[in-house]
C-alpha cells in the first residue's frame, strides 16, 4: 500500500456527505435543479465512496451563502409578539410599559429593543406635548392609540415601524 494517495481518493463518512445532500436541497429550493436531477444528485451523494465522487455532486452548483453567525435570519415569533405589545402596552401605559419591555426583552432580542424603543420616544413626545401645551395636546392622543395600533400591526409582521414626527430620545 503505497502513501502516494490524494485528498480526494479519501473515502468519505455521512457526515462529510450531509452538507453536500444540504446544499443539493438548498439548491432544488432555488430553482437550480429540477425534480429529477435532485434526486439523481441526492443518490450520488449518499453511494460516494471518495471525496472526488462527492464533489463532482455539487461541483457546478455556486455555494449557497451563510449568513453571518449571531446574526438571526428573521424575527421569531415571539421577538414580533413582544415588539407589538410594546407598541400596544403602550396605550394604557403611556412610556412605562414600553421601556419595561425594552429593558427586559430588548436584551434579548434587536428587535424587540429598536421597536420598543420606538413606542418609548413617541410616548415621551406625546406627554412632552401636552406639558407644554398645558393639556390641549392630549387630544392628540386620539390620534395615538390608532398610530400604536398599526404599529402593532407592523411589528407583528416583522416590519420596522417609525412614528413620524417624534423626538427620538431614547435609542
Amino acid at each position: 500500500m503505497g502513501g502516494m494517495n490524494s485528498s480526494g481518493d479519501l473515502r468519505v463518512s455521512d457526515a462529510e456527505r450531509e452538507p453536500v445532500i444540504q446544499r443539493l436541497q438548498g439548491a432544488y429550493a432555488e430553482g437550480r435543479l429540477d425534480e429529477d436531477e435532485f434526486d439523481m444528485r441526492v443518490q450520488l451523494a449518499i453511494t460516494a465512496k471518495t471525496r472526488n465522487e462527492l464533489g463532482a455532486v455539487t461541483r457546478d452548483l455556486a455555494p449557497v451563502p451563510v449568513p453571518p453567525p449571531g446574526k438571526p435570519v428573521s424575527e421569531t415569533g415571539e421577538d414580533r409578539m413582544l415588539a407589538a405589545a410594546a407598541h400596544a402596552v403602550a396605550v394604557p401605559t403611556l412610556f412605562v410599559g414600553p421601556l419595561v419591555l425594552m429593558l427586559v426583552s430588548g436584551k434579548r432580542s434587536e428587535y424587540v429593543r429598536r421597536q420598543a424603543a420606538e413606542a418609548v420616544n413617541f410616548q415621551l413626545t406625546l406627554l412632552l406635548l401636552t406639558i407644554v401645551t398645558f393639556g390641549i395636546g392630549g387630544v392628540v392622543y386620539a390620534v395615538a392609540w390608532v398610530l400604536s395600533a398599526v404599529a402593532a400591526v407592523f411589528a407583528l409582521t416583522g416590519q420596522t415601524f417609525r412614528y413620524p414626527w417624534i423626538l427620538r430620545l431614547v435609542k
